[in-house]
């Protein structure tokens, strides 16, 4: 009876605490400079494209976490982390179809992990919590790439440290190409025409350091500096008539939507798992912490426009401020561009009447379904080849989203309606409002693993930390699970 009435305890002094945090912080939330304020003084830095290597048929990357220091104001030095640089990461590029190995070498003085965002890969190759890469160490995933061309990134995921690691500038692109997609008149000369946008927000104390503890709301620390791929204040050249934009929300825990100053329309051609059916026009599009989104967007000669995010959805509750992000300045002449075409990809129908299972989730607090992370506990056991039904719903009025390893998910509804345009693509993750219930069908296909799980979380990066997560199994029919803890946890409780 005892244990009965401390866990809902525990709950509650959990919510009110986040509560009091929420509510004594949020007039002094942590906002950037007010839209049409910021001097847009920097030009954007393009992240690097990652060099690789064939060997017996397989493409090959390094990647090196490491420490460094990054100029980010004129006169002062931050200490952060990168992949091969001081911030972030290359951009890696690969083929579907092709078959990839990453070889990381952790030259940090604590473990990390790289987990590929987006990516369809077994579980042993995901990079969650179960795949540790100590000091010293290097860690040589290796899968076929089996996916639709898309946008994806790539971040640690070291259990109760990915918030740490991923703040500090450990992040980086990684873009799926594929034949259907390449046949496509879209813009794709990278850097040029095809730009990748990683969005983050930071503080910087007086002596040029990131400050991790200001701003922290419910949501998690939030920053009053935008960064996008680590440019304060950037601007953009544009030399052409179209420019396609990968916009990566890759802050820990900043809700943007994004829009352009002047409210101009512009075409939605692509979400977090790859291209819409067809282009979606749109003047906004709302993107919460890990979620992707490809747009294009038309500029005429000398003229300058900035990107900016305006208040989001106010059922969020995650704030009311409107700020710049980046200037697009395009040049006296333009290179013509050739016109989106009408038919993006071919998009199969969600259909779940042959789903193997239902489930239910409930975010509440930093708990989902009234549980924290236990990393030798299997939450649920699925089965590969099946699809299954998940409806999934914030009870808080604060901020929660919801992430998916492994699978891309299709959006069935959106409290009872039919999702949005902007929804019906490929998802691997989706923002919550305050118990609006989302039905996903989710897909288990390809890859069956009885030991290793893969995770399922909220993405603010706190929240995750403070064991907003569960992990699941997927194994072949009729085979037992047989979950194994990572190396050096000791915690030996298990439940399938």
């Amino acid at each position: 009876m005892a244990t009965l009435v401390a866990v809902p305890l525990v709950l509650v002094l959990v919510l009110i605490a986040a509560g009091a945090i929420w509510f004594a912080s949020n007039s002094v939330r942590a906002t950037p400079p007010a839209a049409g304020t910021l001097s847009f003084s920097q030009p954007l830095r393009i992240p690097e494209l990652a060099p690789s290597r064939v060997e017996d048929g397989v493409r090959i990357f390094e990647l090196e976490p490491r420490e460094g220091s990054t100029p980010f104001r004129p006169g002062t030095q931050t200490p952060t982390l990168g992949y091969n640089g001081s911030y972030l990461g290359p951009t890696l590029v690969a083929r579907s179809g092709e078959r990839v190995r990453v070889d990381v070498a952790n030259g940090l003085p604590e473990s990390t992990t790289v987990h590929w965002h987006g990516m369809h890969l077994p579980a042993a190759m995901d990079g969650g919590p179960h795949s540790p890469i100590t000091p010293g160490e290097t860690w040589h995933p290796e899968w076929t790439i089996d996916q639709p061309a898309a946008s994806l990134w790539y971040h640690p995921h070291l259990h109760g440290r990915t918030r740490e690691q991923v703040d500090a500038g450990l992040a980086g692109m990684f873009l799926v190409q594929d034949d259907e997609e390449s046949a496509l008149s879209l813009p794709r000369e990278y850097g040029v025409d095809d730009v990748p946008l990683i969005v983050q927000d930071r503080s910087f104390g007086p002596d040029g350091a990131f400050a991790g503890g200001l701003g922290m709301q419910f949501d998690g620390v939030l920053g009053d500096t935008i960064l996008v791929n680590g440019t304060v204040a950037p601007h953009l050249d544009v030399t052409t008539e179209l420019i396609r934009l990968r916009l990566l929300n890759g802050s820990s825990a900043r809700m943007y939507d994004f829009t352009f100053a002047d409210g101009r329309e512009f075409a939605l051609i692509a979400t977090d798992g790859g291209l819409l059916g067809e282009p979606v026009a749109a003047t906004s599009v709302p993107l919460s912490p890990g979620e992707r989104a490809e747009i294009v967007v038309a500029l005429d000669p000398g003229e300058r426009v900035a990107l900016r995010s305006q208040a989001p959805d106010p059922a969020l509750h995650a704030g009311s401020a409107a700020f710049d992000v980046l200037e697009l300045r395009a040049a006296a002449s333009l290179t013509p561009s050739a016109a989106l075409p009408a038919t993006l990809a071919d998009l199969p129908e969600a259909d779940d009447s042959d789903a193997a299972a239902q489930r239910s989730f409930v975010m509440s607090g930093h708990s989902i379904n009234d549980r924290q992370m236990d990393l030798g506990r299997a939450d649920f056991v699925a089965t590969v080849d099946t699809d299954e039904v998940w409806t999934v719903r914030n009870e808080n009025p604060l901020p929660h989203s919801f992430h998916v390893h492994d699978t891309q998910f299709r959006v069935l509804s959106v409290d009872g309606s039919a999702p949005p345009a902007r929804l019906s693509g490929w998802k691997d993750t989706i923002a919550l409002e305050q118990d609006r219930e989302y039905r996903l069908l989710v897909s288990f296909e390809d890859y069956a693993d009885a030991q290793t799980p893969y995770m399922y979380h909220c993405h603010l990066l706190w929240h995750e930390d403070q064991g907003m997560m569960g992990q699941f199994l997927v194994v072949e029919p009729g085979q037992e699970p047989d979950l194994k803890r990572p190396e050096g946890d000791s915690d030996d409780h298990l439940d399938h």
